[in-house]
């Protein structure tokens, strides 16, 4: 596995509310590594149905191929292997398998009932990966609580004859991710990853649900936000230039922001500039 470096910039702002966390701390002496693709990894096992229902969910009755994230439950064994392996190849930062572990996302399995049970395991896998891995050498990792897009847009109308229509409300959404985000606290992620952001709109919902769950929990870990550049134009699916994206959601004060692969790293790497010259922290 070949982890992708993330550039750790040294325009932290000295108010930063987590500049001493000890993620930054860390990224003040060396660019840290985040892990690769979790599913790509999923994918290579070459599970079939039968490994994803395992004994617990043999007699559901809907589809459950393809939903990754409920191996947490039915292969951990697994889970937990890709995540150590990741970390051992000289990732400092692995991402919990929980991209869509909403109940937004998870009604398409109609697996609704399991959606805190899937991040509080997925956590503690991947802190038993980072744990083990600090005990082979010394260095300590960190887990990312990974918080997905769904398959819903706020900010866009699935219907062309309808461009009002939307398939959910922010209040929903927010409310999905709360339930994700303080389970994942409760299995005791460093911080939060909220990744692929396509629309800027749903990263809101999660960066109030973020502040929420936090509040509720007692307890407030920093928020790692990776935008996806659809396409060529250089901008979000919801419109945004990188730097637009930016000041949408610098309110959060991310301890880190940048973009994930979806382009490749040659045409990525001009966007990832653009950001870093507007944001006042570190770059992902």
């Amino acid at each position: 596995m070949n982890p992708t470096p993330t550039a750790g910039a040294a325009t932290l702002r000295p108010d930063h509310p987590f500049r001493d966390h000890p993620l930054a701390l860390a990224a003040r002496e060396r660019i840290l590594v985040l892990d690769g693709a979790m599913g790509t990894e999923i994918q290579a096992l070459g599970l079939g149905d039968d490994a994803f229902r395992g004994d617990r969910f043999c007699d559901h009755g809907c589809d459950v191929a393809g939903n990754n994230e409920l191996l947490t439950l039915t292969r951990p064994d697994a889970m937990r292997d890709i995540h150590l392996r990741y970390l051992l190849s000289g990732a400092d930062i692995v991402e919990t398998n929980t991209f869509s572990a909403n109940r937004v996302s998870q009604a398409d399995y109609d697996t609704v009932d399991v959606v805190v049970e899937l991040n509080e395991q997925a956590a503690r896998l991947a802190r038993e990966a980072a744990e083990e891995a600090q005990g082979r050498d010394g260095r300590r990792r960190f887990v990312a609580g990974a918080v997905g897009p769904t398959n819903m847009t706020l900010s866009l109308s699935p219907k062309v004859e309808d461009p009002g229509y939307r398939a959910i409300t922010f209040g929903r959404l927010a409310d999905a991710y709360q339930e994700q985000i303080e389970a994942l606290l409760r299995g005791g992620v460093d911080t939060l990853l909220v990744e692929t952001v396509f629309d800027t709109l749903n990263a809101k919902a999660a960066i109030v649900a973020g502040r929420r769950a936090m509040q509720a929990a007692g307890r407030r870990v920093p928020l790692m936000i990776s935008g996806t550049i659809t396409d060529r134009s250089g901008r979000t699916l919801s419109g945004q230039t990188p730097a637009a994206f930016w000041q949408s959601i610098r309110h959060a004060d991310p301890l880190t922001v940048g973009l994930n692969c979806a382009l490749g790293a040659e045409e990525l790497r001009p966007h990832l500039v653009e950001l870093a010259t507007v944001a006042d922290t570190l770059i992902c």
